[in-house]
């Protein structure tokens, strides 16, 4: 069963706007097994260009869900997210179903009806590489992954001696990822 945080930025969450949310997010819980309870995050922005986006984040035990859309319309924004969080789990489930290593994650998802297989190929290993971790501050870190134009990079934090990740955000920000 899913849950729902539902929240608005520049605009007001009406029930009948909390309804038509609850209801297409609701649809996935077909591929979920009875008996997980789930909250959905969902946030639902507007912009003073009349655009809207909506996030939506669904946290499971193994795996987190998450999509976003942004367009003219709020509510094909809502049909969107719900299509690609769809395609997430289905792919997901796919690969499950193709390793056996993944069984914590079997028990999370329900069997996928027939013909409702992921047809876009599945993501697979093509390559491994070993680098050698340096301690480093951030901003060294950042300005390494610059240098080597990735959209991230793996380091050590010099600070908390803990592995990291800085990477590229699409507002053109960087965000960084801390292991502990």
């Amino acid at each position: 069963m899913i849950k729902f945080n539902i929240r608005g930025e520049n605009i007001e969450v009406t029930e009948a706007l909390r309804d038509y949310v609850e209801d297409r997010i609701s649809n996935l819980e077909k591929y979920f097994n009875d008996g997980h309870e789930m909250i959905a995050h969902v946030s639902l922005k507007t912009y003073k260009d009349k655009s809207a986006k909506v996030e939506v984040t669904i946290p499971a035990k193994q795996i987190t869900l998450r999509a976003e859309d942004k367009s003219r319309d709020l509510y094909n924004s809502i049909d969107s997210v719900q299509e690609k969080l769809a395609r997430q789990i289905r792919k997901y489930k796919t690969r499950i179903n193709t390793k056996s290593e993944h069984t914590a994650l079997a028990d999370e998802f329900a069997e996928l009806e027939a013909g409702e297989e992921l047809t876009e190929a599945v993501s697979r290993l093509v390559r491994t590489k070993n680098v050698d971790l340096k301690p480093m501050t951030v901003d060294e870190a950042t300005l390494q992954m610059d240098m080597l134009s990735h959209d991230f990079f793996f380091f050590i934090d010099g600070d908390t001696n803990q592995p990291a990740v800085i990477y590229k955000r699409s507002d053109g920000n960087v965000g960084l990822i801390e292991g502990r």
